[in-house]
């Protein structure tokens, strides 16, 4: 059983908390603190941001995390030996988040093989449809890394039967169209959507793309697995620079919005 397989059996009916941010932005001794005040505070699955200078559907706040992170001379095999950092000290799932280009560059087999063997559980790569992915999934299927795929709103039902088969750990359900970004409100379809997805799949379903907050956590949970939360975060690393400051205001965000998602919240 996976990591993240086995994470969310232990939630025992609660929803899932899934957290972003960019790996070395500002820098990748301030990534490994933040990726330990960000579990201590209660998320379930970490996600680390692979920064690229060209990615598909990032908004601005983490475009800039990108371009802050690259001009730290970041690169995936630095964040690879992040991983391997991180999992001296903790055993949450990890999940890689990367623009294809990165990979590719990196070599499809050597990337799984030392992603893996560094501790990563699953890979999500926006820009590689599964029509696509199928030398990929081949590495990633033989190494036990999960390969996590998104829908949206306009996914037809072949397209959501086609990721079922296909990804593993969880599906990501990207609530909007357009860009990554904290919005004030969610779609008013959403619970029509996700509902429907769940009536046809069998992974988790979580929602992901313009959370900003605990209400907002809590709405899209009601009809999902659980929410993934980014653009918030990184933008409380980009606006508090002092570590010390820093570490209190993830902190408080991440548990807030842990215990909204609770069963008695």
């Amino acid at each position: 059983m996976s990591r993240i397989e086995e994470r969310f059996k232990k939630l025992n009916g609660n929803k899932a908390l899934v957290a972003f941010f960019t790996a070395g932005d500002p820098d990748m001794s301030a990534s490994e603190e933040i990726f330990s005040v960000i579990e201590e505070n209660g998320a379930d699955i970490i996600e680390i941001g692979v920064p690229f200078s060209d990615p598909l559907a990032d908004g601005p706040v983490i475009q800039a995390a990108s371009h802050r992170s690259l001009q730290n001379g970041t690169t995936l095999k630095k964040i690879i030996e992040l991983v391997v950092a991180i999992r001296s000290q903790s055993q949450l799932p990890i999940v890689l988040m990367s623009s294809f280009n990165p990979v590719f560059v990196y070599g499809l087999q050597a990337f799984v093989d030392d992603a893996v063997k560094a501790g990563v559980d699953g890979v999500i790569l926006p820009d590689l449809p599964p029509e696509e992915a199928k030398e990929f999934l081949g590495y990633a299927n033989a190494k036990g890394l999960d390969m996590i795929f998104l829908l949206a709103p306009t996914s037809t039902p072949e397209r959501i039967e086609l990721i079922d088969q296909v990804s593993k750990g969880f599906i990501y359900y990207v609530s909007l169209t357009g860009t990554t970004g904290t919005k004030t409100e969610l779609s008013k379809n959403l619970q029509e959507k996700v509902s429907a997805i769940k009536n046809k799949v069998k992974l988790p379903v979580l929602v992901g793309f313009g959370i900003s907050g605990p209400e907002q956590a809590k709405e899209a949970a009601e009809c999902s697995d659980g929410v993934i939360i980014g653009s918030a975060i990184v933008k409380l690393i980009e606006t508090y620079p002092d570590p010390k400051e820093r570490k209190q205001k993830i902190a408080d965000f991440i548990s807030g919005i842990k215990n909204s998602l609770c069963k008695s919240s």
